[in-house]
């Protein structure tokens, strides 16, 4: 783990398994239709329980789909988290990617605050089967992230958490260009 201090917000880089972490809530890299079949999605479902895919569905019912930049909130089942934030990120290639990819990170960061919630958890939103390279990923979040560091009323930790060591090494990398180390 890799802690990094801005001005009201900790940032710590781990590698491990989102569904293990204890914050507030946990953000699921989503599909606009809020099917959790792959990926984070899916291990999200697993360990906190079908009850997120179930309330997946009544929000898309209720609301409809979910825009690519958008979130959507459900709770977390039998998950640490006490709240699931579903981040629809963009697939890589699309010629408004990163201003999507951007946005999702922004809206998962903002929606945790207006809930009043202390701590979140990221992944690398959009880096599995939309393909989006670690690197962009990275950058786009430390753009969010340093932007919503001077708006933060409640947020006070944001868990990065990258399952595969790739994934890690080239988040630190960037976020050590970017972020003073604790």
């Amino acid at each position: 783990m890799v802690v990094f201090s801005l001005k009201n917000i900790e940032i710590n880089v781990i590698k491990g398994d989102i569904t293990e972490i204890e914050a507030d809530a946990i953000v699921n890299a989503a599909n606009s239709f809020l099917r959790h079949g792959g990926g984070v999605a899916l291990a999200i479902v697993q360990k906190g329980g079908y009850i997120i895919q179930k309330e997946s569905e009544e929000y898309v019912k209720k609301h409809g789909i979910v825009p690519e930049g958008g979130v959507a909130v459900t709770g977390a089942g039998r998950l640490k988290a006490k709240y699931v934030i579903h981040a629809v990120g963009p697939v890589y290639g699309d010629p408004e990617g990163d201003k999507k990819l951007y946005s999702a990170f922004r809206s998962a960061l903002l929606k945790a605050d207006e809930l009043g919630l202390k701590s979140i958890a990221l992944p690398a939103i959009s880096t599995g089967v939309f393909g989006y390279p670690y690197e962009k990923c990275a950058e786009l979040l430390v753009k969010a992230l340093k932007e919503f560091d001077i708006i933060s009323k409640n947020v006070r930790k944001v868990i990065v958490c990258l399952y595969l060591e790739k994934a890690y090494e080239t988040f630190v990398k960037v976020f050590n260009k970017h972020f003073k180390a604790a």
